[in-house]
């Protein structure tokens, strides 16, 4: 009697069952979502003017940013002119280099008022900043 032999060697299945595959990646992604903190940056919004021969600047600076609603920013804090005049007169300031942000739609009068300030003070370092147009 001969019996038959079966040659047919079964290499895993036939089909994959990606049911579970796809409940942990789900389980993955509402974790995640629920455990991260969406924490936006504040900052203070400014389109600088654009200027063909502006220069890069590698300094450590005291920033003041003046907005389009002509709200003044000492080194990202809201301040005042006596304010900025009280920062301004401090003996560690004198020596560096001031640096105006202004918006395009800002008072002119504004960033005049603040070099007339910077010069009052003897400060003589004082910049402009600008994108550099292209």
């Amino acid at each position: 009697m001969k019996f038959k032999r079966h040659t047919k060697i079964s290499h895993g299945f036939e089909q994959i069952n990606i049911a579970p595959l796809v409940d942990v990646i789900f389980q993955l992604l509402i974790f995640f979502m629920l455990s991260s903190s969406f924490v936006f940056q504040s900052g203070i919004k400014v389109k600088l003017p654009k200027a063909i021969t502006s220069e890069i600047i590698k300094e450590e600076n005291l920033i003041i940013t003046i907005t389009s609603e002509n709200v003044m920013y000492i080194n990202n804090t809201v301040g005042t002119m006596k304010s900025l005049n009280a920062e301004l007169a401090k003996k560690e300031n004198k020596d560096r280099l001031i640096l105006i942000k202004a918006d395009r739609r800002s008072s002119l009068g504004r960033v005049i008022d603040i070099w007339d300030l910077c010069r009052e003070l003897g400060i003589e370092r004082v910049n402009i900043a600008t994108n550099q147009e292209k």
